[in-house]
């Protein structure tokens, strides 16, 4: 049973994410959150996502009630021994993440790209918009170079 539910979690997309800290940054409510994130096709690896979420009173008096920043950070580590799974190896990689950030046209993206000539794995955290592309990005690498065989004696 524990097989086949490692199994369904290494091919289930896109990750969920796990709240591990609230901190609040005003008096009016508006709060940084920060979330963890396995990498669904790819066991030793998470990320911990920050992002600004907006109070009520925030919404109330800026006028727009359904959406919120499109700024984040990510911070990506080895937790773990690395194996990767059937990952995508375009350039364009694949979405391990994904948030919606207003009621229909924005949505907060963090996607893997495996650069296979480093051994690198790029985790890019984005905002996707409808009507306008965001600049607002950040990435993280994790390196998942194999070590060297130990020398026979």
């Amino acid at each position: 049973m524990k097989k086949m539910l490692a199994l369904l979690a290494l091919f289930a997309s896109p990750a969920a994410a796990e709240q591990v800290a609230e901190v609040g940054v005003d008096w009016v409510g508006n709060d940084i959150v920060i979330e963890a994130i396995h990498d669904p096709k790819v066991q030793g690896v998470t990320c911990h996502l920050a992002y600004f979420s907006r109070s009520v009173i925030d919404r109330l008096s800026q006028g727009n009630w359904f959406e919120d920043p499109s700024n984040s950070a990510i911070e990506c580590s080895q937790t773990g021994p690395i194996t990767l799974g059937e990952i995508s190896k375009s350039a364009d990689g694949e979405d391990v993440f994904s948030e919606g950030r207003s009621l229909i046209f924005k949505s907060l993206r963090v996607k893997r790209i495996y650069d296979e000539q480093n051994q690198v794995l790029i985790y890019l955290a984005h905002a996707n918009e409808l009507s306008e592309g965001s600049a607002k990005m950040s990435i993280s690498t994790v390196p998942v170079r194999q070590a060297a065989p130990a020398a026979a004696e």
